[in-house]
């Protein structure tokens, strides 16, 4: 066989992944990798679609997009220095949602390592702590070695980044190419065995359970357990509340579904986890943004954990049966031991609560008939134009909350929003990669006014691919989640929160995008059939209610139960 270059031996490993989209952008210590990938994009050898982001951040957040709606690994190409420490809050982002990415980085030649060369930096060492993997690849020989490892612990157990570090010498080595696959690595144990008593343990608990509730995360999706979940709680009649991350494991019109647990959640689901008698948490791992004030969550109620991370026991929660395993093989071997229920008494005690905030915050929010536009009925105006079958990727802030409590999840994979980062600037680019990772589907983004000058230049790649991305731009000319913050607790004081805003309609025909404004309520759902209806990227910008808030609400170091339906500042 022909020797071929280090930098086309990526090109073969990447192709013997499976990979189909690669997110980059290109710089001096990676150019002989993209050498290789021009061959790759066309002609006889087309492997891959290279899309050229504007920023290297959006690169990371494009390819955390495109692994959250497909469930496949995302990819992304940059240069060394600058260019990787960019993707870096998409990498820790990555890893505080177990999001299944590979960063190849491009990075001096091993001769010069440490001589602090241009756009020289210790990636691996920077890295290490906000990954599953984070390697140096010295020699072009270690290449297929290195991206099989990478993808496998990618996407394995418990997903998270992995990082490649890729000397520019071992890019451009000549070598015979021998393809690797990697699927078992000594002490890494990405899939551990239930144990059958802890299994027991939790099936009686269960069975003998008067008030049992359930806490479905976004595990159930990863270990792609959707029907396993939705067998065990029928079985055992368990109502159940989903996180943020967890929101289209089980369907929004399924009815042991009560609603979004959290800080913003659902009122009854956070009251009730308070009287629940067991709790079956599922592939979530407690956040602070769930639990409220520890030292007063759920003090009287058993706790059963199903993870497959380890490290997630009894880390914020203590169980009183963990069983460590991937809920895709736990949930059946439960589902078997528990008992056929009903547990009809408990269900109907959460539709009183249920139905205050209808009244008070849902209908409010959702229909109201006078006034400015709340972000809560554009968000229910757009699941309902779209039958709730798309996919809703959001940015950080208001925005965030409030289309994810008002939009609906018939589907599964169908929410894509950063959980324990918080990162703004997460929703467009992520918008632009789940358009590749489910073609098919109507990918709708959501985001504010802050969120969207972050990534503004993405317009461009936008622009140049033609991505359908639907974006809902909910502008109320506020750091809109931190005014809200600063009006409760910090005697209104808007420190730096007010934004002048720029003609967005005018920077969207810049680039080409079709654009429409609405400030009128009996021109939204006008707006949004043009929006759907349009070939393509589309903007609209809806003039949001400057000072509305996001309700109901647990205040930070109070209770879940304490939570407060309408807000005062």
């Amino acid at each position: 066989m022909e020797k071929i270059t280090g930098g086309e031996a990526l090109m073969l490993s990447l192709k013997a992944e499976g990979v189909k989209t690669i997110f980059g952008y290109p710089g001096g210590a990676i150019m002989p990798t993209y050498d290789a990938l021009y061959d790759y994009t066309r002609g006889e050898k087309k492997a891959f679609d290279h899309i050229l982001v504007r920023h290297e951040q959006a690169a990371a957040h494009a390819a955390e997009g495109y692994a959250r709606v497909s469930g496949k690994v995302g990819v992304t190409l940059v240069t060394s220095g600058p260019g990787v420490t960019n993707t870096l809050t998409g990498v820790a982002d990555a890893m505080m949602d177990s999001t299944p990415i590979v960063v190849i980085a491009g990075q001096v030649a091993t001769s010069v390592l440490g001589s602090d060369a241009f756009q020289e930096v210790d990636l691996v060492d920077v890295a290490q702590p906000i990954t599953k993997w984070a390697y140096q690849i010295r020699s072009a020989k270690d290449i297929a070695w290195a991206v099989s490892r990478a993808f496998f612990i990618a996407r394995s157990g418990r997903p998270g980044p992995v990082v490649l570090d890729f000397t520019k010498n071992a890019q451009t080595e000549l070598i015979d190419y021998e393809p690797a696959k990697i699927d078992f690595i000594r002490s890494y144990v990405p899939y551990p065995e239930p144990k059958e008593e802890d299994i027991k343990a939790a099936a009686e608990l269960i069975n003998n359970a008067k008030k049992p509730m359930a806490l479905v995360g976004q595990g159930v999706e990863l270990g792609n357990a959707q029907e396993e979940l939705k067998a065990f709680l029928e079985k055992a009649d368990i109502p159940a509340g989903r996180t943020l991350m967890g929101l289209s494991a089980l369907p929004s019109n399924h009815p042991l579904n009560m609603g979004m647990l959290g800080m913003h959640g659902s009122y009854s689901v956070n009251l009730k986890e308070q009287e629940a008698d067991v709790l079956i948490a599922i592939g979530m791992r407690f956040s602070d943004r769930v639990t409220g004030n520890l030292e007063r969550y759920a003090k009287q109620a058993k706790v059963i954990h199903l993870d497959i991370d380890p490290s997630e026991i009894d880390k914020c929660v203590k169980t009183t049966v963990s069983i460590v395993a991937d809920c895709k093989v736990s949930l059946p071997a439960l589902t078997a031991l528990v008992k056929k229920a009903d547990h009809s008494d408990w269900k109907d005690s959460f539709q009183p609560l249920r139905q205050k905030e209808i009244d008070n915050v849902i209908t409010p929010a959702t229909k109201p008939t006078e006034g400015p536009l709340l972000m809560g009925e554009v968000a229910h105006a757009v699941a309902k134009a779209t039958n709730s079958e798309a996919v809703l990727v959001t940015d950080v802030g208001q925005n965030q909350l409030m289309s994810a409590r008002y939009f609906k999840y018939h589907k599964s994979r169908s929410i894509a929003t950063s959980g324990g980062m918080g990162t703004m600037g997460y929703g467009l680019p992520a918008a632009m990669g789940a358009t590749f990772g489910a073609p098919e589907r109507t990918i709708c983004c959501f985001m504010g006014d802050g969120g969207l000058q972050m990534v503004i230049q993405e317009f461009g790649t936008i622009m140049e691919h033609q991505i359908p991305v639907k974006m809902i731009l909910l502008n109320n000319n506020y750091l809109g989640n931190v005014r809200q913050w600063q009006d409760m607790f910090f005697h209104h004081k808007q420190s730096f929160t007010p934004m002048t805003n720029p003609d967005f309609g005018k920077i969207a025909d810049a680039y080409g995008i079709p654009y429409r404004c609405v400030s009128e309520r009996e021109d939204l759902n006008d707006a949004i059939q043009e929006m759907l209806m349009t070939k393509g990227p589309f903007l609209l910008e809806t003039v949001i209610k400057p000072d509305a808030n996001v309700e109901p609400m647990t205040a930070p170091g109070k209770a879940v139960d304490e939570m407060v339906l309408n807000v005062e500042c």
